[in-house]
């Protein structure tokens, strides 16, 4: 929303330097490294002979860079969460959450799937039993699963 920032910001893209690419393309490229690392490791080790005292190393560092790989995916996928947990927490109104504490976003909690889903509640009265369906919609995380109706 800052037009001096868009000025500048257009004036850098346009530089020579930057081949007309976008901001966007440099704050990409270094996770693209850190992913096609394992591929080229993978085929230093297969071009490698097994019988060199340099595969073993060469083995362990494909499975260190296949690591950090992972950790970089993890936290992109966090990265493409928070938002919207910063988004969706604001909005839950709950009694659970109103009577004490709950620290939903956590460096430790990661959300897994959500959805929307058909429960089937049960009303069991006096002299009747009654099956109605509700419409809910679900947040699974890693150590918690939130079911929510919209209001």
């Amino acid at each position: 929303t800052n037009a001096a920032f868009k000025e500048v910001l257009s004036r850098i893209e346009a530089h020579e330097d930057c081949r007309n690419l976008p901001m966007i393309s440099f704050l990409i490229l270094p996770m693209q490294r850190v992913t096609r690392l394992p591929l080229l490791m993978d085929t230093i080790c297969q071009k490698t002979p097994k019988d060199s005292a340099k595969y073993e190393n060469c083995k362990q560092a494909l499975k260190e860079v296949s690591k950090v790989r992972a950790e970089g995916l993890s936290d992109i996928s966090l990265c493409r969460i928070f938002p919207a947990l910063t988004v969706f927490i604001p909005r839950l109104k709950c009694d659970f959450l109103a009577s004490q504490p709950f620290p939903l976003v956590s460096s430790s909690r990661w959300l897994v799937k959500r959805g929307e889903l058909m429960a089937y509640v049960e009303d069991t009265g006096l002299f009747s039993k009654r099956t109605s369906k509700q419409q809910v919609y679900f947040f699974l995380f890693n150590d918690v699963l939130i079911i929510t109706k919209k209001k």
